[in-house]
């Protein structure tokens, strides 16, 4: 079972909370892989004959725009699950780690 299924699964658990959260996971699977490809590409174009001058790349750009919306997603649903439930969740718990390791790398 694919990382998609693992999630829907663990979503649709909660049929109250299903048709709100399945469009938001399936947003954030969307966003992950363009943000690790953008993550591949310079971030800062540096003068070659000034290395003082630096300037962000469109790729930097872009990385920072997906990425806030990510954030915004994960955010929301990390809101729906703990408006819906007392306990954590594995999906909680998933989307606090991927929040974690996204923030140190």
């Amino acid at each position: 079972m694919g990382r998609r299924e693992i999630l829907l699964e663990i979503v649709q658990k909660n049929k109250e909370l299903a048709p709100v959260l399945e469009p938001m996971i399936e947003e954030m699977l969307f966003l992950e892989p363009q943000l690790d490809e953008l993550k591949k590409l310079p971030f800062l174009r540096v003068h070659p004959n000034k290395p003082w001058l630096q300037k962000a790349t469109p790729a930097a750009k872009q990385y920072k725009e997906l990425l806030q919306q990510y954030i915004n997603v994960v955010k929301a649903v990390q809101r729906e699950l703990q408006s819906g439930e007392e306990d954590t969740s594995p999906l909680q718990e998933w989307l606090h780690h991927r929040m974690d390791s996204d923030s140190h790398g």
